[in-house]
């Protein structure tokens, strides 16, 4: 009995554990199938933070800030210490007492030494105008690599909603196309068709079909380009989010000129050309700068050690015959010298330090008089590059006119485009509606009915790509402005 129990339990125990793994594949499954749904701020955001331009322009970013730092911190005095320890052997200069020993010893010296420059013609303090300017067109110009990836972006972003819409009416065409076939089909089997109807609408379903397949393609194609932008494995199942209703196209509400004024305030390429122009000018001043004297202040604390210093300590004094003679009364009397007894004792090394202590203060002028032209070719490639970032930064100023020139009447062309489409694509809707009906009750041919359906599949195809065409145009108004894309 208990054996049977043990069975029924290990079976009860397999089913789970197979139920569970069937569970565990359905949800990898499902992982592996399920569509991904990106808005567009998580689409831009993925591919400012992925895309590598960006980050290397972060880099120089960080590298600009760093020369700003440098060039603060030179303004600051520079305090360096100098620490040296030896041994010495032979005949040398006691670094204590300055007189000269022929034996064995051990020494040190130690310094604390500061410097700070006083005036060396403002190159200094222009350098920290020149970096700062620096670092400011280094940040634009990540700015600027971030909204061209985010016009990207959006491009990508409506391309793939166009197709969908494209798919979307290709898929109602092909479905409107299979019906008359069907019936078609049915009332030619029974006699009441004409054949050639028949053949020309199974035509057109093929077309239909194929417009499906291609369209599918463009979309795919679409979304693989979005991938890339995001530098994401490609994912055919990927969906983006629609556009809400208050984005869909309208009358742009600024003209030419007020675009270009607010690009010139707003948009990062500009403000970064202009940053690299007034840098440039500062690194003229700096250059000029290395031609005056440079004045400087130093200061230094300095203390010596030596193994064979030592004080002489008096121990007693006596009087003793020297071997000199002098007469006195006939007698030789002998001459008495004084000698003095000491004791040598070694001068501890705190107080050696102590002891030989000193301190030192300078003031310095330094003038470049020959220095093989170098400060003059210095100033003459900094004039160069001058003009160098005052052509660049004009040239694209006269660029960014000329493409909000061009832009702008990108808009108004489309703009108008969409208006006439509107109107058509209700015109070929209704075209078709009726002839639709009459060729359903056979009062007119196939070729009227497919001249009418083909009217009203282009109308709609052209209203769908006029209307996603004047969204990127406005868009690309609202990137020269400066202006949140979405």
């Amino acid at each position: 009995m208990n054996r049977q129990l043990v069975q029924i339990m290990f079976k009860r125990k397999i089913c789970w554990l197979i139920v569970l793994l069937a569970g565990f594949k359905t949800q990898a499954q499902v992982g592996t199938d399920s569509s991904a749904v990106f808005t567009l701020q998580q689409c831009v955001e993925l591919a400012i933070r992925n895309n590598v331009d960006v980050q290397k322009k972060g880099l120089a970013k960080e590298s600009a800030h760093i020369n700003l730092q440098q060039s603060r911190g030179n303004l600051l005095p520079s305090l360096n210490a100098d620490i040296v320890h030896g041994s010495n052997q032979g005949r040398s200069v006691d670094p204590y007492s300055n007189s000269y020993i022929d034996q064995q010893y051990t020494y040190a010296n130690y310094g604390l030494n500061s410097s700070v420059t006083l005036f060396n013609g403002g190159a200094l303090q222009n350098s920290i105008r020149q970096n700062r300017s620096a670092y400011e067109a280094s940040a634009m110009e990540e700015q600027q690599l971030k909204d061209n990836t985010t016009l990207n972006v959006i491009l990508v972003y409506l391309q793939i909603l166009t197709n969908e819409d494209l798919l979307t009416l290709a898929v109602q065409q092909q479905a409107t196309s299979g019906k008359q076939v069907e019936r078609l089909d049915i009332l030619n089997k029974d006699g009441a068709a004409n054949p050639n109807e028949l053949y020309d609408l199974k035509g057109t379903y093929a077309n239909d079909q194929v417009n499906v397949v291609t369209t599918r393609n463009n979309l795919n194609n679409a979304k693989l380009s979005l991938c890339q932008l995001l530098n994401i494995p490609y994912n055919k199942n990927i969906k983006v989010q629609r556009l809400p209703e208050s984005q869909m196209p309208l009358l742009y509400d600024a003209t030419s000129e007020q675009v270009y004024q607010n690009a010139e305030k707003n948009l990062a390429i500009i403000k970064a050309v202009d940053l690299r122009k007034e840098s440039a000018s500062q690194g003229v001043k700096v250059a000029k700068g290395t031609g005056f004297p440079t004045l400087y202040l130093s200061g230094g604390l300095y203390s010596t050690y030596s193994s064979v210093a030592a004080m002489q300590e008096l121990m007693s004094k006596s009087y003793q015959p020297n071997g000199d003679y002098v007469t006195v009364g006939g007698s030789n009397l002998p001459v008495m010298s004084e000698k003095s007894v000491y004791n040598s004792n070694k001068i501890s090394y705190g107080s050696q330090l102590s002891n030989n202590l000193n301190t030192s203060v300078s003031i310095g002028l330094k003038l470049p008089i020959l220095n093989g032209f170098s400060n003059k070719n210095k100033i003459a490639q900094a004039r160069i590059l001058q003009k160098d970032a005052e052509i660049t930064a004009k040239s694209t100023h006269i660029q960014l006119e000329q493409n909000v020139e061009q832009a702008y009447f990108n808009m108004t062309a489309s703009q108008d485009k969409f208006q006439v489409l509107q109107l058509q694509q209700t015109a070929f809707q209704e075209s078709f509606r009726i002839a639709e009906v009459k060729f359903n009750a056979g009062a007119i041919t196939s070729v009227d009915y497919l001249i009418a359906k083909n009217n009203s599949d282009k109308s709609n195809i052209n209203f769908v790509v006029a209307k996603y065409d004047l969204i990127i145009r406005n868009k690309v108004l609202d990137y020269y402005q400066g202006k949140q894309l979405w």
